[in-house]
């Protein structure tokens, strides 16, 4: 189980999938913090109540700057495998924790772990109990 003190669990929520997984997370008050693109999905993210979000440029590595807390895991919600890609390599440079990838297409899940993901997780549907049972506590 994740204790409070243990850093912040990470996510990246592109999808309805990733916005319950929020919310599951902030219900069970969890130290929670999202990872953004753009400036619209920061404001997605802030108007869910995610009070720290990291937005970054994909594009350019000098934006990859280590968050100003204690990243303890990661969980990406697939939004593309290129997008998914980046993310991975950007998390593993601030974390030496878990990284997990939830898709619905089980065909990258080689990619995904030879870029430093821990857990490729397929789902199809957006319940997540199954991910904070399992994984967190």
């Amino acid at each position: 189980m994740i204790k409070a003190s243990s850093g912040y669990i990470l996510v990246s929520a592109p999808n309805k999938a990733g916005e319950n997984f929020i919310r599951e997370l902030q219900r069970r008050q969890l130290r929670l913090a999202a990872l953004a693109n753009s400036k619209a999905e920061h404001r997605k993210l802030a108007g869910l109540g995610v009070g720290n979000v990291v937005t970054i440029d994909t594009s350019g590595c000098e934006s990859w700057t280590v968050p100003q807390f204690a990243v303890s895991r990661v969980f990406l919600f697939e939004k593309s495998l290129n997008l998914s890609c980046r993310y991975i390599q950007i998390c593993r440079t601030w974390t030496n924790g878990p990284i997990y990838l939830i898709t619905s297409n089980p065909s990258p899940r080689l990619a995904y772990k030879g870029l430093g993901a821990h857990h490729v997780i397929y789902m199809n549907g957006d319940d997540v109990g199954f991910l904070i049972d399992g994984h967190l506590e």
